[in-house]
């Protein structure tokens, strides 16, 4: 479902309840660009063109609603093939798991390396809250991990990827090596979570902060702490790299607690910061240069079956 742009806008009139306008107009400026970039895009959705020999496998089931539904691009003559599962960002309302953003330069840079690009839809605001949405991630993972020898894939080589709300789903799911709500996950191998600035929600929701979190995670304490990836970080969790924009104080400030906590808990975390957009974070993933070499640093040293692919 989309979210209006008039309701962006009437959001704009609680900042005052909120936060001082001069200490929030710089952070909901940004973010309101973002989102109408990211509206945008909800309008680009489909690749300009997939590597070589490589196929899409559109709208695969993974629950009875239309938006249960992931794509999987594949490689040609994929082989035990290592799969990036990805998660489209959206303020928990809105985004599409086409958009050029989520998938273009990630399946341009990596299906022609030979891994396997999952993207996932899944149910969103107002109907569906942010529980719900961890749920259908969780099993859209299931479900990936199930299909992927019919793919050519490696169900035991799975690196779980989200941006923005995205990138908070995954860190919530990857801060346990056993997820209760699906039994079928297996473990992953890390997760790579691009500028989430959700890491401790009930950091933000005790706080002065922006109106775009109300919606999501309410009013309760007690759902706050269960929504909140730094309080389920649990020992045994797969390494973590957390992609911050330097742009966006409140991002870095909750990677390097969630990062602290993490090895705290002897979990392997990283902070990457980067003067970059909270967009451009998402899209000039998988563009040639420093950026993306520092996240691939990052996965080939999750496993060696990934390194070979890289170099």
């Amino acid at each position: 479902m989309r979210t209006p742009v008039l309701a962006l806008l009437l959001a704009t009139t609680l900042l005052p309840l909120a936060a001082p306008p001069e200490a929030q107009a710089g952070p909901l400026r940004e973010r309101l660009r973002e989102m109408r970039a990211e509206r945008q895009s909800d309008r680009e959705q489909g690749l300009a063109a997939l590597p070589a020999g490589a196929r899409r496998l559109a709208d695969i089931a993974y629950g009875s609603d239309p938006a249960q539904r992931f794509d999987v691009y594949l490689p040609a003559d994929a082989r035990d093939a290592p799969v990036i599962f990805m998660v489209h960002g959206g303020a928990w309302k809105i985004g599409d798991k086409e958009m050029r953003r989520v998938v273009d330069a990630k399946v341009a840079r990596w299906v022609s390396r030979g891994f396997i690009f999952v993207s996932t839809n899944y149910r969103m605001l107002p109907g569906a809250p942010v529980d719900v949405q961890l749920q259908d991630v969780a099993r859209a993972l299931a479900t990936a991990q199930q299909q992927a020898p019919g793919w050519g894939g490696d169900p035991r080589r799975f690196v779980l990827m989200g941006h923005s709300a995205g990138a908070h789903l995954v860190a919530l799911l990857g801060a346990t090596p056993h997820y209760p709500g699906e039994p079928r996950l297996q473990p992953v191998l890390g997760t790579v979570a691009l500028d989430s600035a959700a890491m401790d929600v009930s950091a933000i929701m005790s706080q002065r902060h922006l109106p775009l979190y109300d919606q999501p995670f309410g009013t309760d304490p007690a759902y706050w702490r269960a929504m909140s990836p730094i309080n389920a970080l649990a020992t045994g969790a797969a390494p973590l790299l957390s992609v911050c924009s330097t742009r966006r104080d409140d991002s870095c400030r909750q990677a390097d607690a969630f990062a602290a906590r993490a090895r705290q808990l002897d979990i392997r975390a990283e902070v990457l910061r980067q003067d970059l957009s909270h967009g451009e974070i998402n899209a000039q993933l998988g563009q040639p240069g420093g950026y993306t070499e520092a996240v691939e640093r990052f996965l080939a040293s999750l496993d060696a079956a990934i390194a070979s692919r890289l170099h």
